[in-house]
């Protein structure tokens, strides 16, 4: 179960102490109503309509691969690769149909923020900065320079190092009567933890805002969200609209902003009407009656994620607004981005743990709701099945139904005989050209909607998916290790993004005492610093790689590069000169692959295509 803070009760306590002072004009709404909100099922019964059709159109054929099984080890691994590639289309579906009812509702169902009458009072607000070793003067300063009239700043200061600590103070000293600086005496709980001190000690205001350490408000935050927030009193909260930011000095944080924009576009908006609105821990305006209703943020790594299930528990519901953009920071360093990812892993993982079942139990969660969390929430922790997938298609089978064969090669008078591993001809029954267009579906689906918006610039399309292969597509190992090291522990670590000082490894340490050393960190933080880390994901590059070099898998070669590449990256840099022609590599010999599958359509017998599925 969730370990809230301590003096819950005392929280409750004060729900009767709120400030009622700010009013919406004319309204005549009671403060105690609750607004029933049920967003429509139809985009779950579109995926799974269309995933069922897959099923049933595919099925007879997969089993047919079932008739190789004449061993039990057959049957296990023939049986386990029909499954996830049922799965995979699932997950493909359901990003196509995202994407499909995206267009739906920007042109048909779309709201801008109408705020109607104006306040004729204004409730007194919050902004909770919080902060640990990573403070940014250009988000400060726009915390303290919204247009609304009745607002304080709270930096809500953990950091462990004097020099952001005396970054914090000088800058407060500069606004005594704007800003305060909130610290506490020991750092239980992470970022929720940290939130709950300020809000159960000093911020007594009626409604609350969050904003990261690298987060940019736009001036008019708190002026357009708060009337949202009076004219719905069963809002738990608003969750404002994101863009990267673009003033950023980072090369990575440059080449990879236009795809945080485009899933922010893509992703986020039609949840009101078709899913369910996820506080993503910043750029938000937050109730505090359904933060005293719920007992505080739940001290958890994933603690938005984790406030806005229980909001929803106890009747509220929540509202992106789109015209509402706050600015972000992608991580500055690919070290920065692993760190990242790896805090994510590890928090989803404990969300899912502690969480999952007292999801599927809660009441006022609607199935569709329950979905709409579960599809993205599940897709970090289920990279160690697609991991165990390439190991079952790309290492299992091939040694179990592969044969060794020669395939021939002309070049002009020039043939070359290349020994290659190539699989049973039972395989034969999945070479259809439908089965091929489902794969390339699946395969396709998570970056359509940066396909689709990038269409009208072949050029950055072309150099925003080379880069984001070599990021993405990369960290199946890294995701892997991050589940496995908290369910031995148990444990989720809020690893810092903007901690810039890699760990230093004690060169005066014995081999033994090194390697115990090493193993204590993987499992107490799995951060990407440790050799134990970089070392797992070379080796699954090299031992994958051989596979795919036996079974000459253009398209797997290119993903085991960029295992490989990932690490490197995070030694040598983003701007380095051999980074930056490293980083196209993998996704050009993803899509040879894909040229040479589709060869494969037109009667040319090939290999491999893509991740895992043979052709």
């Amino acid at each position: 179960m969730n370990k809230f803070i301590s003096n819950t009760g005392e929280l409750t306590a004060l729900t009767g102490q709120l400030s009622h002072s700010g009013t919406y004009a004319d309204l005549g709404q009671s403060s105690d109503s609750k607004k029933k909100h049920k967003p429509s099922p139809m985009l779950y019964i579109v995926v799974f309509s269309a995933w069922l059709a897959a099923v049933v159109w595919f099925q007879p054929r997969l089993l047919q691969l079932m008739d190789m099984a004449d061993t039990t080890p057959k049957f296990i691994c023939l049986g386990l690769f029909i499954l996830f590639i049922n799965f995979a289309w699932l997950y493909g579906i359901y990003n196509l149909s995202i994407v499909s009812f995206a267009v739906f509702y920007k042109f048909f169902l779309s709201k801008k923020t109408a705020v109607g009458k104006p306040l004729l009072e204004y409730p007194n607000v919050a902004i909770l900065y919080t902060t640990c070793n990573d403070f940014v003067r250009e988000s400060l300063e726009s915390c303290i320079a919204q247009d609304y009239p009745n607002y304080k700043v709270y930096i809500c200061d953990d950091s462990s190092k004097e020099e952001y600590i005396q970054l914090v103070d000088s800058f407060a000293s500069e606004y005594p009567d704007r800003v305060e600086v909130v610290r506490r005496s020991n750092r239980h709980g992470f970022k929720a933890g940290n939130m709950n001190n300020a809000l159960s000690t000093v911020c007594k205001e009626k409604y609350f805002a969050i904003a990261d350490a690298d987060e940019i408000l736009p001036v008019d935050f708190l002026s357009k969200l708060v009337p949202e927030m009076e004219y719905d009193d069963s809002l738990g909260f608003v969750q404002a609209n994101h863009r990267a930011n673009p003033n950023s000095p980072s090369l990575l944080a440059r080449d990879m902003g236009v795809g945080i924009d485009l899933h922010w576009k893509w992703y986020q908006p039609l949840r009101n009407d078709f899913g369910f609105v996820m506080f993503l821990g910043h750029g938000a305006l937050l109730r505090r009656k359904t933060w005293q209703e719920i007992g505080g943020f739940p001290n958890i790594v994933s603690e938005d994620l984790g406030f806005a299930i229980e909001a929803r528990e106890k009747g509220y519901h929540a509202k992106f607004v789109e015209d509402v953009i706050c600015y972000e920071d992608f991580p500055d360093t690919v070290r920065a981005f692993r760190v990242r990812h790896m805090k994510w892993t590890r928090g989803t993982s404990e969300f899912l743990h502690q969480k999952f079942v007292w999801l599927l139990k809660a009441k006022n969660i609607t199935w569709q709701e329950k979905l709409d969390i579960l599809f993205p929430t599940l897709n970090l922790p289920l990279t160690i099945l697609y991991f165990l997938f390439m190991i079952n298609a790309n290492l299992i089978i091939p040694v179990l139904l592969g044969k060794s064969s020669i395939m021939t090669m002309e070049l002009g008078s020039h043939t070359f005989l290349i020994p290659i591993l190539s699989l049973h001809s039972g395989f034969n029954v999945i070479y259809d050209f439908d089965f091929y267009l489902i794969t390339m579906l699946t395969f396709f689906s998570p970056v359509l909607c940066f396909i689709i918006g990038l269409i009208h610039k072949p050029l950055t399309m072309i150099r925003f998916l080379s880069k984001s292969t070599a990021l993405y597509a990369a960290l199946s190992p890294l995701s892997t290790l991050g589940v496995l090291a908290y369910f031995i522990t148990g444990k989720a670590i809020f690893l810092v993004t903007g901690e810039q000082t890699e760990k230093e490894t004690n060169t005066s340490e014995n081999m033994i005492t090194g390697v115990k050393k090493s193993w204590s960190d993987f499992l107490a933080k799995s951060h990407p610093d440790t050799k134990i880390v970089q070392g797992f994901e070379i080796a699954v590059a090299i031992i994958f790689g051989i596979a795919s070099i036996m079974m000459f898998q253009i398209s797997f070669l290119g993903l085991c590069l960029s295992f490989a590449l990932l690490p490197i990256l995070h030694k040598i840099g983003w701007e380095s000169k051999l980074a930056k022609i490293l980083v196209y590599v993998p996704f050009a010999m993803i899509i040879s692959g894909i040229i040479i599958s589709g060869l494969s359509m037109a009667g040319m017998q090939t290999i491999f295509f893509g991740y895992g599925f043979h052709f």
